[in-house]
């Protein structure tokens, strides 16, 4: 039974795109196993118009797409209750459309009262998703979940950690305890040479920690390759599919550039597996 989480937020956010999204299903399912409550905000961005003089087709035009964006936004708050109603999961659902800045905000005050938060990791990063994520991540004071659409329900039979032995790894590490001892398999993995770990915790004591509180956890020490941290993850996962990969995340580093870049497009399409990210 997978005890410890009893609040999850999942935040959707309607761009009138059509990009689907796996995060619905994933937080349900979660929250199914966890016995959690789920929290949804299906939201829409208000768009509104700065200049001080506009035609009144531009404000009836701007009238109109709002109106159609919070229209979808509402359907998928419907679509949420009747999921949640079906999977047995209590479930409190708000659309709201707010202005971009009040629609970050009002996300990340929510984010700060649940034990963690689960978001779309979309194909086309756009600036709202990418602002949902930081501040989820780096402001909330708890862990995020990034779901790839391939992602439809949670499973944690096969877990890898990636540890480095620093204090965003200690905190991915800690905040996934739940999730760990729930696993079958726990693969605690280091990328040798990566960084000084003469001054870190080693993966081998990691391992001991883990163990210690109930995981079923092996330890192995990966050589970096010559083409980056990475890729040589991903050649482990490739060799041992996993359902989730928990890591700590930096800001302002080449790891967030790494995130948000096109370096986790390709991670995510090469090995399509959710992210448990902590700061």
């Amino acid at each position: 039974m997978l005890q410890g989480i009893k609040n999850i937020l999942v935040g959707m956010t309607e761009e009138g795109t059509n990009e689907p999204s796996a995060a619905l299903g994933y937080a349900l399912s979660l929250a199914q196993k966890a016995k959690a409550h789920l929290s949804v905000q299906a939201t829409s961005v208000k768009i509104s118009l700065h200049h001080a003089v506009v035609s009144d087709f531009a404000t009836n035009l701007v009238a109109a797409e709002n109106r159609r964006l919070q229209s979808l936004a509402d359907r998928v708050a419907e679509r949420s209750r009747g999921e949640a109603d079906a999977a047995g999961v209590t479930c409190t659902v708000e659309s709201r459309q707010l202005a971009y800045g009040d629609l970050l905000e009002h996300f990340l005050v929510q984010a700060r009262v649940h034990d963690l938060s689960v978001l779309d990791a979309e194909a086309v990063t756009v600036d709202v998703d990418r602002g949902l994520i930081e501040s989820a991540l780096f402001e909330s004071g708890h862990p995020l979940i990034l779901v790839p659409p391939s992602a439809r329900a949670f499973s944690c039979a096969r877990i890898v950690v990636a540890w480095d032995g620093s204090l965003q790894a200690a905190r991915a590490m800690t905040g996934a305890l739940p999730l760990l001892r729930a696993a079958d398999t726990v693969d605690l993995v280091s990328v040798m040479d990566e960084k000084d770990l003469a001054k870190r915790a080693p993966g081998v004591d990691a391992a001991l920690y883990l163990a210690r509180h109930g995981v079923n956890v092996t330890e192995t020490d990966l050589p970096l390759g010559p083409d980056g941290v990475a890729k040589t993850l991903l050649r482990f996962l490739e060799r041992h599919p996993a359902d989730l990969v928990v890591m700590g995340a930096y800001k302002h580093s080449l790891f967030w550039e790494w995130l948000t870049g096109g370096v986790t497009q390709t991670f995510l399409k090469a090995n399509p597996v959710p992210l448990f990210l902590a700061h």
